[in-house]
């Protein structure tokens, strides 16, 4: 009778360890394209990739999510269950770095991601013409957007551009290649050219820098000032010379002139 006893409690225990099982855990994996992991799909600008994300291990209908950044995407009916895909077309460069994640619908800790590495030549654009006179302080910024990223250059006149130092700086970051010239000179007029060279493609952009004589300042306040002394000067000169100027004239009256008595 005792083993029968002994039985009856390890089938409570047992009993009690599956009614307190956790029920919210899943045995379910999330693939896409057969991967189990997140990972980074290499693809170039103006492709189009197809993900498919699918539940292994699943013991009944699981609806699926999908996710670009933090949005949802928005599935048909008939592609949310244990299989859905999405395509992402016309890839362009500023698509690099998305990040596409499939989730399960009743348990979003379940989920795999993809990011997208766009792989395009450089691409610049700036302000490619500048007028700027002597003397003032000027910034030439190429703007790059590059997958792999390229490798900057600054050439004047054809040349690679001698950097002096306290007169030419070069600023970079991931997206501009900044060309920055203190007090130009009229010998710093010419073409700039911003040259990107990446394992794809080399790009060029040129930039026209026309510097201009520094104009003369004419000093007008000092100008309005001396005018008014002078003015001035001979108002007072011809008021002191008042009564010579008299007599000049009284004394070159007619002498023959009498009064009638």
């Amino acid at each position: 009778m005792a083993w029968k006893s002994s039985a009856m409690q390890i089938c409570r225990f047992l009993l009690l360890v599956i009614l307190f099982l956790p029920h919210g855990t899943t045995s379910s994996v999330l693939t896409v394209n057969g991967k189990t992991e997140d990972y980074t799909l290499d693809t170039q600008r103006g492709f189009q990739e197809s993900l498919e994300c699918a539940v292994q291990n699943h013991t009944r209908e699981e609806e699926l999510l999908w996710y670009r950044g933090s949005g949802k995407v928005d599935l048909k009916s008939g592609n949310k269950i244990n299989s859905s895909s999405v395509c992402v077309s016309s890839i362009s460069e500023n698509d690099n770095g998305v990040n596409f994640t499939c989730r399960l619908q009743r348990d979003e800790t379940v989920s795999i991601s993809v990011t997208l590495n766009v792989i395009f030549p450089p691409l610049l654009s700036g302000n490619d013409f500048q007028t700027v006179s002597e003397g003032n302080n000027v910034n030439l910024v190429c703007n790059v957007k590059s997958n792999p990223q390229a490798q900057m250059t600054w050439y004047k006149d054809n040349n690679i551009l001698n950097l002096e130092k306290n007169y030419h700086q070069i600023q970079q970051t991931s997206e501009s290649f900044q060309l920055s010239i203190t007090k130009v000179r009229k010998s710093d007029n010419g073409t700039y050219s911003c040259v990107a060279n990446s394992s794809v493609k080399m790009e060029t952009m040129d930039f026209h820098l026309i510097v201009e004589e520094k104009a003369v300042a004419v000093p007008i306040e000092p100008i309005i000032a001396a005018c008014v002394v002078v003015f001035l000067t001979l108002c007072f000169g011809l008021i002191a010379r008042r009564k010579r100027i008299m007599k000049l004239c009284i004394k070159h009256e007619d002498p023959n002139r009498e009064t009638a008595l």
